[in-house]
């Protein structure tokens, strides 16, 4: 049977909210399972929308990683759109002063540092703060949700940052309707919050439903797979496969043997195929310049341990190309200066040391067992 996200649950029984004023998270890959955006749907179907709050990338899904996001008008439903990667993160008393709820239905790709999940986690602490009911719209986590393929390590809170707020795995495994409750325990226990479960969804079948693309870098839910390991490569200087349209599944430098690195890889690394590659980046680390590198593809995705698979590999690039390798400032809205980016990302001190010397440990057992009272959703 055809999954219903949240939104489709909603919209089937739409009368216990049709008289509050609200406000709605959202962007342009929050669809009902009919394609029609979340903002759209609801407003059609008589909901009293009064404004839009978008993540980063913005409303339409096509912003560049950590720039900024201006305030504007939705195309679709004519309502201003409050950016929540502007000059603020969470909404002000003033933005909630004429709403009696917030809905949050924002897609995910189930990594820590994608920030859609923090921006929800800064909705749940201005609703807590000012008083007004947040109702999370469930939606699927597209790399699967078996507790026991999570993948730390978890957060170490000197790392906390826009890229990770929270002490939890690198790969959750877990719906932000889920994460919506552990956090409301945890950090906001004065949140008057609601989520609206999926139907027709367990933790065994995750592909009976289209996958939208969520940023610019994420266009399928092949890379979703490898992303969780490959975003590891923005703190360091190897080109992460932006400026191509392989960004997260390839990556390479203009100082990496690619010939080398492969014949290393083969003899180290099993879980996922690759493919020796040059390309020239369109934009961003050495753009316009020709890199060389790999590209990844999981043997068996859903089982795929992305993180440890590039620890080892960044491990291996370190062994073969020691004087090359260093750390990378990534700037962002959120990080102006870019420092200690693989440290926010890995979310530990000193990271990259860390990284090659071996002492980075990515099993978190403890996880399935703190999240058990949380899931929405068991086999």
């Amino acid at each position: 049977m055809k999954v219903q996200f949240g939104i489709d649950v909603l919209l089937a029984n739409p009368q216990p909210y049709l008289q509050a004023r609200i406000g709605l998270v959202c962007n342009q890959a929050s669809v009902a399972q009919n394609g029609t955006n979340t903002g759209l749907a609801l407003q059609q179907s008589g909901f009293n929308l009064i404004k839009i709050f978008g993540p980063e990338h913005g409303f339409d899904t096509t912003g560049e990683d950590g720039k900024f996001i201006h305030h504007q008008i939705d195309q679709l439903t004519q309502l201003p759109i409050i950016s929540l990667y502007s000059e603020k993160l969470a909404p002000s008393r003033e933005d909630l002063a004429d709403l009696d709820l917030v809905i949050v239905d924002l897609p995910d790709i189930g990594s820590r540092f994608y920030t859609y999940l923090w921006t929800m986690s800064y909705v749940m602490e201005s609703c807590e703060k000012y008083h007004t009911p947040i109702l999370i719209l469930d939606r699927p986590n597209p790399i699967a949700s078996h507790l026991e393929m999570a993948e730390g390590p978890l957060l170490t809170p000197a790392c906390s940052s826009f890229i990770g707020r929270f002490p939890i795995p690198i790969n959750h495994q877990c719906t932000f309707g889920e994460l919506a409750q552990y956090f409301k325990t945890m950090y906001y226990p004065q949140l008057n919050l609601e989520v609206l479960p999926m139907k027709h969804w367990d933790r065994t079948t995750n592909t009976n439903y289209h996958f939208h693309a969520t940023s610019p870098a994420i266009q399928n839910r092949e890379v979703t797979y490898i992303y969780p390991g490959s975003c590891l490569f923005e703190g360091l200087n190897i080109n992460e496969g932006r400026g191509t349209d392989q960004a997260f599944q390839q990556f390479g430098a203009p100082w990496i043997n690619h010939h080398l690195l492969a014949k290393t890889v083969e003899q180290q690394l099993t879980t996922a195929t690759i493919e020796k590659v040059a390309y020239t980046p369109s934009f961003g680390l050495y753009e316009n310049e020709e890199c060389y590198g790999l590209k990844i593809t999981p043997v068996q995705p859903t089982q795929f341990k992305a993180v440890a698979y590039f620890i080892k590999l960044i491990q291996i690039i370190h062994q073969l190309f020691p004087a090359e390798l260093q750390e990378r400032n990534y700037l962002t809205n959120v990080n102006p200066d870019g420092s200690k980016h693989l440290d926010k990302l890995l979310g530990v001190p000193h990271a990259f040391q860390k990284i090659i010397k071996g002492q980075i440990t990515t099993a978190v057992p403890q996880w399935a067992v703190e999240m058990e009272p949380y899931l929405l959703y068991k086999n």
